[in-house]
């Protein structure tokens, strides 16, 4: 896997990784951004969410649940002094269904974290993250 930023002006630049998607990378006008772009901590959250998600979706298909809606919201608190990294981190599962069983989804999400998951095991190394599961049916 490779990636890279080129620089297009000030604190503005494209990402690019191996699967050939791009992205734009910004940084907030107090910093002397222009605020027209990911900031590179939002997308370690954005991986993080991603990673847990696809974890969690395919366990949940392997075990036959009824899934109509699912999204994980990723919230984090960084540290005051640099590097800033991030201290906190909570993940919400939000799960809607037809008779989703609880303990299925319990089961993919503690799956994900401690065997699939490599966003998690790497930023759980800083960050003490936490899991929270909300079941919808519909």
């Amino acid at each position: 896997m490779d990636a890279k930023a080129t620089w297009k002006h000030g604190l503005s630049f494209e990402g690019w990784a191996t699967s050939g998607f791009t992205v734009n990378l910004g940084a907030a006008p107090e910093v002397g951004g222009e605020n027209d772009g990911f900031r590179p901590m939002e997308l370690l959250l954005v991986g993080l969410a991603g990673c847990t998600a696809m974890d969690v979706i395919s366990i949940l298909e392997k075990k036959r649940q009824q899934v109509t809606g699912f999204e994980v919201r990723a919230h984090a608190e960084r540290a005051n002094e640099h590097p800033k990294v991030f201290t906190e981190i909570t993940l919400e599962y939000i799960v809607t269904g037809h008779n989703i069983d609880p303990e299925a989804v319990k089961r993919a999400v503690e799956l994900s974290e401690n065997k699939y998951c490599s966003a998690q095991a790497m930023l759980g190394k800083t960050a003490n993250i936490q899991h929270k599961i909300t079941i919808l049916e519909g």
